[in-house]
């Protein structure tokens, strides 16, 4: 479940980097592709290390299996139990509950801050709940230079876990010793220094809390003898932990903060000694006397008489923790959205300020600057009225969005300049000829001749009025016959005819020939039937059309004309 929860983290990560990236960031296409392929890479390699540092501290673990830990909902104090913590387990068990603690004991500091993060990492919500207890048995101890570096190691293994405990964790000290009477039984007794309590407080089960001095003043003669040595065994005791304990635990070494025990109690207990221990030193140096080691006990008693003492603090659950994480994600998202929001918008506006700048010092003229500046705007302003009518762009939104008060400006630049208006196109005046002109072949020619006859040119000069030669138009001459005779014949007549025509008009008007286009159709364009007199009559005919042709009848051909000649066809006309 821990690690589906770390990968939904990490992908809800790449995905919000992805988002960022593509959707807001403002960078080109390379930079966008580069970023991506980064944060994808990355975040394959973050889950690769995860997945391995998982695996070593499962390893590291092994011997711990999750019923070995409290439940999530474990209301009570969750008790590391360092220094001498063999005595209070037995040696098939792997942890100790009560109705107050759970009870883990750690064998060697190095296992403390492996089992802090191991807890910190499967019972999140139980972090705040987590106390270390220095568990010392005394007589458990021969060399008293050992002992210190034994506090020393445990108090620098403390420290490393505040790491994933949030803070060092809440120290307190258990001691059990022998009873001063071993040969009397006697009820579970604690006495203990706590927070808000002056001097040493003694708690019998079922008799309440006592101070040590009243406590010692109670019963018959009997039991007050065994009360006074009692205190005598605590005042040493209190003696030996400020210096062998206190005195190292409570001092600075180097980078090492202080710790400063926030609760202390002690048990008298059958126990087993060892020979010349650290008890009967201090007491021997004070007394004469020599404790003597009362017997064996499975296992020792659990302080619990000491758990509501301990300071409580706030813990944070693995769902707790799970959502504040991706908050945390998604905080950080909207920080580099908004940023990035920002940053496009003021491009946005900074480059339509550079257009409206550039249009306003152009003076229109000449005016195609003024016109391509012009179009820029028009360009700017559909994209701004685009993004009005269907919706601003990602990268823009977040309600940062500017383009709303620049619509304005760029209408108003537009408006206040119009382009100059187009010269009006050369229009050239095209002058239409006349419809064509049919003239009579018998009133021209002789029955099977083409030259003109002698009363002709009256005819032609009445019938041609209107047909000049002007630039661009072809002087189209086409005879025509009826069927009499055969096509061959009627064809080339009918050819000679038109040149004949086309001869007299280039002569008389000095006309260059190039303006001239002769054809000869014989009988096979007829007017109307030949099958009566009157019909081939019609069919006997020449006629003449201006048609416009761009290379016709050129200019420079007209002005080599004689003046004279050319206005003879007109004169002709005038008489």
């Amino acid at each position: 479940m821990r690690r589906l929860t770390q990968l939904i983290l990490l992908l809800l990560g790449a995905c919000l980097a992805l988002w960022l990236i593509l959707g807001f960031w403002p960078l080109g296409t390379g930079s966008l592709i580069a970023l991506s392929m980064l944060v994808i890479i990355v975040c394959g390699a973050m889950g690769y290390f995860q997945w391995r540092r998982d695996n070593r501290n499962k390893l590291a673990h092994s011997h711990i299996t999750d019923t070995d830990l409290p439940p999530e909902d474990f209301q009570g104090v969750v008790v590391l139990v360092c220094g001498d913590s063999a005595a209070l387990f037995s040696d098939a068990a792997t942890f100790r509950e009560t109705r107050q603690g759970w009870y883990l004991p750690v064998a060697m500091p190095e296992q403390l801050p492996l089992l802090a993060q191991h807890l910190s990492a499967e019972r999140p919500a139980l972090v705040a709940q987590i106390s270390v207890l220095l568990a010392m048995v005394p007589e458990q101890h021969q060399d008293q230079e050992d002992f210190t570096q034994s506090l020393r190691a445990w108090h620098r293994a403390i420290v490393q876990c505040k790491a994933w405990l949030a803070g060092i964790p809440p120290v307190w000290i258990g001691t059990w010793l022998s009873s001063p009477l071993a040969t009397e039984s006697q009820p579970e007794c604690w006495y203990t220094v706590t927070p808000g309590q002056q001097g040493v407080q003694v708690r019998e089960a079922g008799a309440g809390v006592m101070p040590l001095v009243e406590w010692s003043r109670e019963g018959d003669l009997r039991s007050s003898q065994t009360r006074l040595s009692t205190v005598f065994w605590m005042e040493s005791l209190v003696c030996w932990l400020n210096t062998a304990v206190l005195n190292v635990i409570d001092q600075r070494q180097g980078e090492l903060p202080a710790l400063t025990p926030c609760a202390w109690g002690s048990c008298f207990t059958p126990l087993a000694a060892s020979q010349d221990n650290l008890w009967q030193a201090h007491i021997a140096g004070i007394t004469t006397l020599k404790p003597t080691p009362s017997g064996v006990q499975e296992t020792l008693p659990l302080p619990d008489v000491l758990l509501p003492y301990l300071p409580r603090r706030r813990g944070v659950s693995r769902l707790m923790q799970t959502s504040q994480l991706a908050g945390l994600l998604c905080g950080v998202f909207l920080v580099f959205a908004f940023l990035a929001s920002f940053i496009n918008n003021q491009r946005l506006i900074q480059s339509v300020g550079d257009h409206l700048s550039l249009y306003s010092r152009l003076s229109g003229t000449p005016p195609t600057p003024k016109i391509q500046a012009q179009q820029q705007l028009r360009a700017d302003a559909r994209l701004l009225d685009e993004w009005l009518r269907s919706g601003v762009p990602m990268r823009l939104s977040l309600g940062l969005y500017q383009g709303m008060r620049l619509i304005a400006p760029l209408q108003s630049a537009i408006n206040s300049w119009s382009p100059p208006p187009p010269p009006p196109p050369v229009i050239k005046q095209i002058i239409q000829g006349p419809k064509t002109l049919r003239l009579d072949s018998m009133s021209l020619f002789d029955v099977g001749k083409w030259q003109l006859k002698a009363g002709s040119t009256k005819v032609l000069i009445n019938s041609l009025v209107g047909i000049k030669a002007k630039p661009g138009w072809l002087i189209v001459v086409a005879g025509h016959t009826d069927n009499t005779g055969d096509d061959k014949s009627n064809q080339v007549l009918s050819l000679k005819r038109a040149e004949s025509v086309r001869d007299w008009m280039r002569d008389t008007g000095d006309i260059p020939e190039s303006c001239f286009a002769v054809q000869g159709y014989g009988e096979n364009r007829p007017l109307k039937p030949n099958d009566t007199e009157a019909g081939r009559t019609a069919n006997r005919r020449v006629e003449i059309s201006l048609v416009p042709q761009a290379d016709a009848c050129q200019a420079r051909d007209l002005s080599k004309a004689s003046p004279a000649k050319g206005d003879a066809l007109t004169q002709e006309m005038e008489k």
